[in-house]
């Protein structure tokens, strides 16, 4: 982080969360700085802006430091299980219900040892994807809310006018995925910077990962009564939430069912909250790669594949419908083929040469081995590769390509989070109706890019295709927004489109307090016209 010459510091809430910009001691070493900056009694709102930049990604290369770093850091981990207790106002708590994060890639493996939280002990006591996202988010954030602070209303020769952003009044429940470490750090973190209480549930599936963040933020200099950390049930930790008067917000990632369920439960629980409560979700979309006649194949089939199956498909803003016109078919799908071929999938500890590792769980795996069954017995599908399954000792999946005639199969349309990308192919003289059925054949509104050099091409997509994505890229992949560069989210289904990573998300997690001094005295009730 780049800072201007010495100045006052930012109000209070804004502090830990700079400090968790830096890494290890050096982070409550610029907390402990930022308060006797504090000391120093100067006037914060005149100081120059901060300037901000985004980590650099390590690219693990052979022979690197960060190679070599990583490798060690395996090794110490092999084996090993992690205990996670609950903590609530800095305390460690554990309860009966004890639980076990198992290792995707190798299930005999418990990463951790973790419990749920129970009803009375939440609401009463109330590098890519990981490190240098994570980073972004605190940095970033930091950034805007101080912008935001300086952000002040006009003031006038009789009067000082002024705006207070305060925390919301009651608690945040963040609920985070497993799929995005930097997700759940921001969840969590982002409400607690603008002064709210937080209590994060992260998921069954990512709580070494999520443990490891909350414990950063504690070293950092976060006060331990800030974010309390939750594993729990899911449903008995939404019921519970949002049964409480004091539940002010809901910030959230994960599936639309679960969205809505806590949607509703909140709309049937007005009446006993004192204030209205902000929604805030992510859930996910049917992500599309539309190629126009004019693309470059070489780089959409690179980005397509890269986008379809990295991470193993498991992300919310992964490329699952590729539509491809009838003319450049039979490049694309040799090419596509092709680079097939050389994807590995297994360990990810033992071959840095595996491009993805297996999906998260058993669940995970069942559903999407489902989805194949589908593509083999469906007469409007052809797999043309990859599809095998084996849980024997991970939950591993090929990459799977397929090809549809029909645009509208359930396997074009409904949400899948795994490593399958289908395949329609399109008359190109019909381009403008095939973005009408991309715009129309969904419900979701999160990704989607596309592929072409005619200008006139791209200019017809993003005037109908204007809803269908609110993250929209041009010969780009449709995963990868990073930190103050794409702020991230979709509308329609796949959410409500706050843009984390953007300087308006924060606004979310205020109350802002407008206040008027006036330095005249009022002479006369009455108004000048009536004298």
């Amino acid at each position: 982080m780049v800072v201007s010459p010495p100045r006052p510091p930012p109000p209070p809430p804004a502090q830990w969360v700079v400090a968790a910009a830096g890494r290890g001691s050096g982070g409550a070493g610029m907390w402990r700085r930022l308060r006797a900056l504090r000391d120093c009694g100067r006037r914060w709102q005149h100081r120059p802006a901060i300037q901000v930049t985004n980590e650099p990604i390590l690219e693990f290369k052979p022979g690197s430091p960060e190679r070599a770093a990583l490798q060690k850091a395996l090794a110490d981990l092999k084996g090993k299980t992690e205990d996670i207790p609950c903590v609530i106002g800095g305390e460690e708590v554990w309860t009966p219900t004890v639980r076990y994060q198992l290792s995707p890639f190798n299930h005999a493996h418990k990463v951790a040892k973790y419990c749920y939280a129970s009803k009375a002990k939440t609401v009463i006591q109330a590098e890519i994807d990981a490190a240098a996202e994570l980073i972004d988010f605190f940095r970033f954030n930091a950034k805007y809310a101080l912008e935001l602070e300086q952000s002040q209303p006009l003031s006038v020769d009789i009067s000082t006018n002024s705006m207070v952003y305060r925390g919301l009044e009651g608690f945040v429940a963040a609920v985070s995925p497993f799929n995005f470490t930097a997700i759940g750090g921001n969840l969590a973190g982002a409400p607690a910077l603008m002064g709210n209480v937080v209590l994060w549930k992260p998921s069954d599936t990512a709580l070494l990962s999520s443990y490891a963040v909350y414990k950063i933020l504690l070293e950092a200099g976060l006060p331990p009564n800030v974010v309390q950390f939750v594993p729990s049930d899911g449903p008995e930790f939404g019921d519970t939430v949002t049964s409480s008067e004091h539940f002010c917000g809901l910030n959230f990632t994960g599936s639309v069912p679960t969205f809505r369920r806590l949607w509703k439960q909140v709309s049937e629980n007005l009446e006993r909250y004192r204030n209205f409560p902000r929604l805030a979700g992510e859930c996910g979309g049917k992500n599309f790669h539309v190629l126009h006649r004019s693309a470059d194949v070489g780089s959409a089939v690179n980005g397509t594949l890269r986008s379809a199956f990295e991470f193993g498909g498991q992300k919310c803003s992964a490329c699952s419908r590729l539509y491809a016109p009838a003319s450049l078919w039979p490049h694309i799908k040799e090419k596509l083929l092709e680079e097939h071929g050389k994807i590995k999938v297994g360990d990810p500890t033992q071959d840095f040469g595996t491009f993805f590792s297996a999906v998260i769980d058993d669940k995970s795996f069942a559903r999407i081995k489902g989805w194949l069954q589908h593509a083999r017995s469906s007469p409007n599908l052809t797999v043309l590769a990859g599809g095998g399954c084996d849980d024997s000792v991970g939950y591993f999946v090929e990459p799977c390509i397929v090809e549809s005639r029909d645009p509208r199969d359930p396997i074009m349309r409904e949400e899948i989070f795994g490593p399958i990308l289908t395949v329609f192919v399109y008359p190109e003289d019909r381009y403008r109706e095939v973005l009408e059925l991309i715009d129309s054949s969904t419900p979701y509104g999160l990704t989607g890019a596309i592929f072409a050099q005619e200008k006139a091409a791209i200019e017809e997509s993003l005037r109908l295709l204007r809803h269908a994505a609110g993250n929209f890229y041009i010969n780009d992949k449709s995963t990868g927004s990073v930190v103050a560069q794409q702020p991230f989210g979709g509308s329609r289904i796949s959410g409500t489109n706050d843009k984390p990573g953007g300087p308006h998300y924060l606004l979310r997690w205020t109350s802002p307090q407008a206040i008027k001094e006036t330095h005249v005295p009022l002479g006369d009730w009455r108004y000048a016209y009536m004298q």
